[in-house]
């Protein structure tokens, strides 16, 4: 029986359509608004005949669902965002015009997206690999966006050699893979023939490329600009943002199992921080110095291979982030943004870094590739929040057009909103500097010096993330078949410290040493270790927006489960129950506790911390399950804390760790909840 459907009256465009005698649900129409009758069969001629050429409802569906996908991003595939703002703290007008700097409070919205750089976007979170930091401000003079990297520098230092450098960290193009990683030949064979990427390799094989989470990265915006003020004075500027929870990490083996057990680590973790009102925040800050301080500096402000350490420039908080809203739509907002580092404001400007030259030119190119058309800014997450006006028209999918007869300029019609004009006194100024020189291909000797920052990043580093860079190059290196590279890795590795160098080939089983490679500069010595450069230094002695996975089985302590549970609260940090069963398990007041995971759906990789709390009646359903004795043992491979009661030992016994308790071990018979969860702000256990 056909279904009928009522028009009620001209509401709006085209009126209001509802489906059904109850007016439940609107009805279902095609992209034109026409009504569709029926959306289950296609138009057939005859019960069993051919379809119908004129069924334009199937025609109009399949052909939609055949173009649905748009090209991923050749880098920065896999990617993550959300909606939030930014809060200035303090007018800097003695530092720039820009406008969302001018006024104390004031909130201007924004969009940011987090990404791995070499995988496709099916691949996994957490992929040993740089992450993309990109935000995009909605200001009141026009979107600013700030395109960076967990990762304050980069491989190359001029923009031409980027195709080459993702080229050889995405799959071999003979064989399609690997992917998302950069364990094979091709990278290291370039890796190896390009000193300039030996400072990125150190950061690269550091704890900084396997983030325990996006909200515990920093971010940068890599490059040197410029911040100019309404009297035309020039500061430079490098940009950092930090997390207000602080930096965290994973190591490689948990990395690995993460990966496996839930590949969207990531974003579940982002998605459901912001859904539980734990909103991430970061901090803006600013590094600010002249032209005499660049000039003095031990290397090029243009070079993005190197960074200026903290303790010669400190770095100025000016405002803060706040992802305080998911997206509606993952297709319409995270994967059409369009970020170009050629959109700055009035007041930001550019630099000569040749890196940061060629990406202005390279991102716009891609949006068109990508969106299909010059007016991928008509869509509404990278269509500007203040006014815009101009005489730009038609092209494909154009949604904003000049009215009127008038689309040029200049003209002698009179004033109207179609009908813009300059703004010489607010509108965006190029900072005047002399330009002159020769017409040539060339890389400048300020540019030379390759392992004096590497050096002074390895330095900066702790004992245990020195350790965790030597295993990431010996793991990285032993996946790359010609020996050949793995040398000439290690020849520059030399260059930056002999003992690491060696400790690298150990690993690999060289038989002999190669020889240093040449350089072009020497490397320095004399520069100093930088605390700020490493993550373990820089601790966030807190738990806070960390969660524990609290493993139970029948007839455990539901007082302790409270007592942790309230500490945890107070701490501002979260829990999650794993049972035998998803449906939970019945403590020992009688009282049945719901689970959020089932045992071989929730590993302890993917907490931060781990307590068992069983029953002696019920442990040897942990004992006889491998994957409750892999939690336990992963728990304490991976440094952990661990909480326990003594119902627990014969568990401990069966993943043979009755000997290896340590002060990372709790023992909730004798420790106060509320002290465990004190202990937690250390994160890891790191002397196990």
């Amino acid at each position: 029986m056909a279904e009928s459907f009522k028009y009620s009256g001209n509401k709006g465009r085209g009126g209001e359509l509802h489906q059904k005698a109850d007016g439940k649900y609107p009805a279902m129409t095609t992209a034109q608004g026409c009504p569709v009758h029926d959306d289950q069969n296609s138009l057939r001629a005859g019960a069993r005949g051919p379809t119908l050429m004129e069924d334009h409802i199937m025609r109009e569906k399949i052909f939609h669902f055949d173009h649905e996908r748009i090209p991923e991003r050749v880098v920065h595939a896999r990617g993550y965002g959300a909606h939030g703002y930014f809060e200035t703290y303090d007018a800097i007008p003695e530092l720039t015009c820009a406008d969302l700097f001018q006024r104390k409070g004031e909130k201007t919205p924004l969009f940011a997206r987090f990404s791995t750089v070499a995988g496709n976007k099916g691949s996994p979170d957490l992929a040993r690999d740089v992450r993309g930091f990109a935000v995009k401000f909605y200001t009141q003079e026009g979107n600013w966006d700030l395109v960076g990297n967990n990762i304050p520098v980069f491989f190359i230092q001029d923009a031409i050699k980027f195709p080459d450098l993702v080229h050889s960290a995405k799959q071999e193009p003979d064989r399609g893979f690997p992917q998302a990683q950069t364990a094979h030949d091709n990278f290291w064979d370039f890796a190896s023939l390009t000193p300039e990427a030996t400072h990125m390799l150190m950061w690269a094989m550091s704890d900084r490329a396997i983030p325990r989470s996006l909200r515990f990265m920093e971010g940068f915006g890599v490059h040197t600009f410029k911040f100019i003020n309404d009297k035309g004075e020039m500061k430079f500027v490098k940009f950092h943002w930090k997390p207000l929870a602080g930096m965290q990490s994973v190591v490689w083996n948990e990395a690995l199992k993460i990966n496996g057990a839930d590949p969207d680590f990531h974003r579940r973790d982002l998605w459901n921080a912001i859904q539980n009102g734990d909103y991430p925040e970061w901090e803006l800050g600013v590094q600010v110095f002249d032209e005499e301080f660049a000039e003095k500096f031990e290397f090029d402000v243009l070079d993005a291979t190197k960074l200026i350490p903290e303790e010669q420039v400190p770095v100025k908080i000016i405002g803060k982030m706040v992802l305080d809203r998911v997206v509606d739509n993952f297709f319409a907002e995270t994967e059409q943004v369009a970020f170009c580092t050629q959109n700055i404001v009035p007041g930001i400007d550019f630099t000569n870094d040749p890196l940061l030259q060629g990406r202005n030119f390279s991102y716009l190119d891609t949006q068109l590739k990508r969106l299909g058309s010059t007016n991928f800014t008509h869509l509404p997450i990278n269509a500007p929040k203040c006014p815009f006006r101009h005489f730009q028209q038609d092209g494909h999918m154009a949604m904003h057009n000049p009215k009127g007869r008038v689309n040029y300029e200049p003209n002698s019609w009179e004033a109207s909103d179609s009908n813009p004009r300059e703004c010489p006194a607010h509108g965006f100024k190029s900072h005047s500097e002399p330009v002159s020189g020769e017409k040539l291909r060339y890389r400048s000797e300020t540019f030379a010096d390759h392992y004096s920052q590497a050096r002074q990043f390895f330095i900066s580093q702790s004992e245990t993330e020195q350790e965790h860079m030597r295993d990431a190059f010996v793991f990285e290196l032993s996946k790359v078949e010609h020996l050949p590279i793995r040398e000439r890795v290690v020849s520059h590795l030399l260059n930056v410290d002999k003992d690491f160098a060696r400790q690298v080939a150990d690993g690999l089983g060289f038989h002999e040493m190669p020889a240093p490679a040449e350089a072009a500069m020497p490397t320095r010595e004399d520069l100093p270790a930088s605390d700020a450069l490493s993550i373990l230094k820089n601790a966030p002695g807190t738990f806070k927006g960390r969660k524990l996975g609290i493993l139970v089985t029948d007839g455990f302590d539901e007082d302790i489960l409270k007592g942790i549970s309230k500490a945890l609260k107070k701490e501002g940090a979260m829990h999650e129950i794993i049972a035998m069963k998803v449906g939970g398990a019945k403590s020992s007041a009688g009282n049945w506790i719901e689970a959020q995971q089932k045992i071989d759906g929730g590993p302890s990789v993917i907490y931060d911390a781990v307590a068992i709390l069983t029953s002696k009646d019920s442990v040897e359903m942990l004992v006889n399950k491998p994957e409750a004795r892999d939690f336990l043992s992963d728990a304490h491979a991976h440094m952990k804390f661990i909480a326990y009661t003594g119902a627990a030992d014969p568990l401990i016994e069966a993943c043979g760790l009755k000997n290896a308790t340590d002060d990372g071990w709790i023992d909730l018979g004798k420790e106060k909840p509320a002290n465990f969860v004190k202990t937690l702000g250390a994160l890891r256990f790191w002397e196990r």
